[in-house]
């Protein structure tokens, strides 16, 4: 699952082949470690994401379009100056390393002609991205590298670029038979073949290495003594052949609906019940593998605030409900204490004070035999056999009035532990800063924290940006993301013949479909439910049963917290929810 050499051969053919010649529109830095380049040519505009940062760099076509903060960065507004207007000449990578360079041709301050260089390196937590001008001095770079980081290497502005250290591996570009065979002899026999193509050629991933021993021998980590060198070098020199002629086939390795593994090559390796799926295009393949690990990334980030309060109140929530419920098994010895002072109080001039312990006939209890069971109690030695019938009779007073309470106490604790789960729930769907600044407000309104980081009070008025869908039959779906965003769709913007879905049992977004006048067909309600299970904890199960019922026949209660409805008259179905069919159906 790594950005190799040939995926980054792959994207910037896509790049020459699309978008050489085109002018940089706009600069946009939406992340710390993220640029997005618009580019615009005679096809139309493109967006180019160049990611740099250590868990997920990448560069590649995007059709995503992210928040960007209300201040841009330095770097971007240098890139803004010296880009924007300037045609892309070039995309080219150095040698088979995942270093990628970007030539632009632009105008500089005087309207002299320039170049200009955006060089990215792809290394894992070693990833950069340099600006360079035309003699390859360093104009800025996205890390910084001084002598007391790296003594091989300095990215510092002024300096010149010098490509990473060379890592003494073989490009497998340049490869040739004798040079194949010397590497081959040199290797111990008990090597597996994909440990050895992967630490003597340069950019290989882990996965296109099996991939290669897979083609070779029908496994994917035979040792090299089991191995026919010649074979495996024709399988070897044929693969980088095609890789050199820029013939490739972007492919993702599916488990069910989850991405475990992506290349730029088709993937034989993998068997039922994982599935590949071809993608026509790098850009495609990259924006449906990251997208989920993108949005749970950034949400991590920008929402440690939040996760620290939810997870702390559901921490406190349920011990004090397994305390509680201790407490309420214990008053279950509420009739033995009855029982206990009945006996007493019926056998009083049997007894004196002084006595500790009692054994008196139960004539309650009756058995089969004839006879009467018998009940052993404690007395206080210090009590009259009065006082101590008074003792076990307000014990049992007390079971009696804690079992009520805290059969209360144990429901509202559920209650706000069900609440928890659907904040919880509800930030696994924020997209944007917004959906998160909707969710503190929240928290902030429910009493969960008073000072919060980040919180700014909400603008008066302002309706949430809620997620819209359009069915086949032309009904729009609006989906709530956030607790807010749910009352704001069932109590404001639906009407009350409109329906309304909600998955069954579980924590989810209220989904509501507009009728405007028309009745929707069985497909159209079989879409409705789909979404309402996908923005759901159901999302990744099959057969997801959703309820459904008109707008009026959903009410809120007194005092509930926010997105807590209730209904009595509804319909159930059965759906499976697909993020591609849900994704298409979206309104941008």
């Amino acid at each position: 699952m790594a950005f190799d050499a040939g995926m980054l051969r792959c994207v910037l053919a896509e790049i020459r082949e699309r978008s050489v010649g085109a002018r940089v529109g706009k600069v946009f830095q939406p992340e710390r470690d993220e640029i997005v380049l618009l580019l615009r040519g005679p096809d139309g505009g493109s967006r180019l994401l160049i990611n740099a940062g250590s868990g997920n760099p990448r560069m590649g076509f995007t059709s995503s379009a992210k928040e960007n903060p209300a201040v841009p960065p330095m770097l971007c507004m240098l890139l803004r100056k010296h880009l924007q207007g300037a045609r892309l000449c070039d995309a080219r990578q150095e040698g088979f390393e995942r270093v990628a360079c970007l030539e632009f041709e632009g105008r500089d301050e005087m309207g002299f002609s320039s170049r200009r260089y955006l060089i990215v390196e792809l290394m894992g937590k070693y990833s950069n991205l340099i600006f360079a001008n035309e003699d390859k001095k360093i104009l800025a770079a996205l890390r910084t590298v001084d002598f007391s980081t790296s003594a091989l290497r300095q990215v510092l502005p002024g300096m010149l670029y010098e490509l990473p250290p060379k890592q003494n591996k073989q490009d497998p570009l340049l490869a040739t038979e004798a040079e194949f065979d010397r590497l081959w002899d040199a290797a111990g026999r008990d090597l597996p073949l994909n440990k050895w193509i992967s630490t003597s050629f340069l950019g290989i991933s882990a996965a296109v290495a099996r991939e290669i021993a897979y083609l070779a021998t029908g496994e994917c980590d035979p040792i090299l003594a089991d191995c026919a060198r010649e074979r495996v070098r024709e399988v070897f020199l044929s693969f980088f052949a095609c890789v050199r002629e820029e013939q490739f086939s972007p492919c993702m390795i599916l488990d069910g609906e989850k991405p475990v593994e992506y290349a730029f090559c088709t993937l034989s390796q993998y068997t039922s019940p994982l599935t590949c799926r071809d993608f026509a295009s790098a850009g495609q393949l990259l924006d449906a593998f990251f997208e989920t690990r993108d949005r749970e990334a950034h949400v991590k980030q920008r929402a440690a605030d939040i996760l620290h309060i939810l997870t702390n109140a559901d921490t406190r929530l349920r011990k004090k409900l397994q305390l509680q419920r201790e407490e309420l098994s214990a008053c279950e010895k509420g009739e033995e204490y009855r029982r206990a002072a009945d006996l007493i109080t019926a056998n009083l001039y049997q007894l004196s004070r002084g006595m500790s312990r009692v054994e008196l006939t139960d004539y309650a209890d009756y058995r089969e035999d004839g006879s009467f069971g018998t009940c052993v109690i404690t007395l206080d030695t210090r009590l009259s056999p009065s006082a101590n019938a008074q003792v076990y009779y307000k014990k049992y007073n007390k079971t009696k009035t804690a079992r009520v309470e805290l059969a209360k106490q144990i429901a509202l604790g559920e209650a706000e532990l069900r609440y928890v789960d659907t904040v919880f729930d509800a930030l696994t769907h924020a997209e944007t800063a917004a959906d998160l600044q909707e969710i503190r407000d929240e928290l902030y309104r429910s009493g969960y924290a008073s000072r919060m980081k980040h919180y700014v009070a909400p603008q008066k008025n302002k309706a949430p940006a809620v997620a819209q869908f359009l069915t086949s039959g032309g009904f729009r779906v609006y989906c709530g993301k956030n607790n807010l965003q749910n009352e704001y769709i069932t109590h404001k913007l639906a009407g009350k013949q409109d329906y309304w879905f909600h998955v069954k049992n579980l924590p989810g977004s209220h989904t509501v479909m507009l009728l405007e006048g028309r009745e929707p067909s069985v497909e159209d309600f079989t879409e409705a439910a789909e979404i309402a299970a996908y923005f759901s904890k159901g999302a990744d199960g099959d057969n997801v049963e959703v309820d459904y019922t008109r707008v009026k026949d959903v009410k809120k209660p007194a005092g509930a917290k926010p997105g807590f409805v209730i209904y009595h008259t509804n319909w159930s179905c059965v759906v499976t929810p697909s993020a591609e069919r849900v994704k298409a159906r979206r309104v941008k």
